[in-house]
């Protein structure tokens, strides 16, 4: 499962889908509808927030923006009209963990988004729902080069 910090336009055709799948995934999870994935690390930034399932949600509208943007047929009843307007905060480190992690991905399966993902993950927009604030990886992070 991977929920990324960075905004779903850096994301090829394939990472989209996946964010999208795994963050209804993660939204079951939360609210008790499945057994599966109720430890794994991306959930803890959600779950630690005033209103996880609130979170989700606008962290599923993120993804669903940018697949309609895209023309892209994701089940827009899927997701609830309602959304926070707290943000959540990723850390310089994480974003920079992340671009990487992304850039690896694109290198084999979309060198032309490649192009769309900056140099710098100072550069790099990140997900609406977002704000970077200084720091390094994520504790909970578990991905390779952490």
């Amino acid at each position: 499962m991977r929920l990324w910090s960075l905004h779903p336009r850096y994301l090829d055709s394939k990472g989209l889908t996946a964010a999208w799948r795994e963050a209804l995934l993660a939204r079951a999870v939360m609210a008790g509808q499945t057994r599966g994935y109720r430890a794994h690390p991306q959930l803890i930034r959600f779950e630690r927030c005033a209103a996880p399932l609130l979170t989700i949600e606008s962290y599923l509208h993120g993804l669903l923006a940018e697949a309609q943007a895209r023309g892209f047929e994701f089940d827009a009843g899927k997701v609830s009209g309602m959304r926070t307007h707290r943000r959540l905060t990723v850390t310089r480190g994480q974003l920079a963990f992340e671009v990487r992690h992304l850039r690896e991905k694109l290198r084999v399966r979309d060198p032309g988004r490649l192009r769309l993902l900056p140099r710098s993950a100072i550069a790099v927009e990140t997900h609406p729902l977002f704000r970077v604030v200084p720091g390094a990886v994520a504790a909970w992070e578990r991905g390779e080069g952490r």
